[in-house]
């Protein structure tokens, strides 16, 4: 059977590291309002004003981080589906991003046109929120409505707690934490906390900072912080990690609003001042490096950590198209349950 597509959806980047390019990926970006859940008019002011400096800004942190082949984002998830072109049998294996190019709707509407009919969509995000996972289901469903196309999907979910996916990224870090270091730093993405308060009026956080362990399945199903913390607490379990010897924290933080705590650059400098010397740093909420990673964390984190008092800060790599998380993948995508 070869009618049956994959495709894999990322977050996308700019077309280049150019101020003009850069502010069109971020308009578009931060127009979504899955990731601005507020009305159009204000929605569209907050964004004027954010890409007054911003765009400027940021191509400079995209130039930092920019590679020969163009973004690592994308490189990377093109390597992703080569390695994917060799585990889905059922059809071709195509790539999208949210934000950018190759956008969802050209890739759909080809596939349509070579008679498609059945597409496994596979957003490439371990732990749920609407500004990653449901506003690519919903970008499906738009395109499938405006151009009426005959698509029958199959939707990847967040995997956060799948065993293939966990022991493709302990395998994936573990020649990093078998060197000497003082600490593991598990950083994830940030979300504004009323993400995670409408989805789940009053649910409040432990004493640990984890919301959901001793939530109902209903409530982690769509807790992104709760998703985050079973990551981690999974990881330090499959290799052995003292409760002392780890640590999570969220990243990216955007605006004046009330994000999801603890914050990772004051939490580098805590662990800093805490005498941590050798830092290990993790980003899964990620499968690819990008800039979150390679720049956020890679370089101003590290400057932030020694500042502080730190020496060493180790970025461990994502799973980008690492082989046994590929084959991982393979696996979740077969068995997608349908959906649209």
């Amino acid at each position: 059977m070869t009618d049956h597509a994959l495709l894999l959806v990322n977050l996308g980047s700019p077309a280049s590291t150019s101020v003009a390019d850069v502010r069109s990926y971020l308009n578009q970006f931060l127009m979504d309002p899955y990731v601005i859940d507020l009305p159009w008019p204000v929605r569209r002011l907050l964004v004027s004003l954010i890409l007054i400096k911003r765009p400027e800004q940021s191509a400079h942190a995209y130039a930092s981080i920019w590679w020969d082949e163009g973004s690592p984002l994308v490189v990377l998830s093109r390597r992703l589906q080569q390695q994917m072109t060799a585990q889905w049998t059922q059809g071709p294996v195509e790539l999208a991003m949210r934000y950018g190019e190759p956008s969802i709707e050209s890739v759909l509407t080809r596939l349509a046109g070579q008679g498609i009919h059945k597409v496994t969509l596979a957003p490439l995000y371990p732990q749920f929120a609407d500004s990653t996972v449901t506003t690519v289901i919903e970008e499906a469903r738009r395109v499938v409505r405006d151009k009426q196309l005959d698509l029958q999907f199959s939707i990847l979910q967040p995997f956060y707690d799948q065993p293939e996916y966990l022991d493709a990224l302990v395998a994936s870090a573990r020649p990093h934490l078998q060197q000497d270091y003082d600490h593991l730093l598990f950083s994830f993405h940030g979300l504004p906390e009323r993400h995670l308060n409408k989805l789940n009026p009053g649910h409040a956080l432990d004493g640990t900072g984890d919301c959901c362990a001793n939530a109902s399945p209903q409530v982690r199903t769509t807790c992104y912080r709760g998703q985050c913390f079973s990551v981690a607490r999974d990881f330090a379990a499959r290799m052995g990690l003292a409760d002392d010897k780890w640590s999570v924290a969220f990243q990216s933080r955007l605006g004046r609003a009330k994000w999801i705590e603890p914050y990772t650059e004051a939490h580098l400098e805590a662990l800093a001042r805490q005498g941590v010397k050798k830092l290990l740093v993790m980003c899964p909420a990620f499968v690819a490096d990008c800039i979150e990673t390679l720049e956020e964390i890679g370089d101003r984190g590290l400057e932030q950590f020694r500042e502080a008092g730190g020496e060493e800060l180790v970025l461990v790599p994502c799973l980008n198209d690492d082989p046994q998380w590929a084959a991982a993948l393979n696996s979740l995508c077969e068995r997608a349950p349908v959906s649209l």
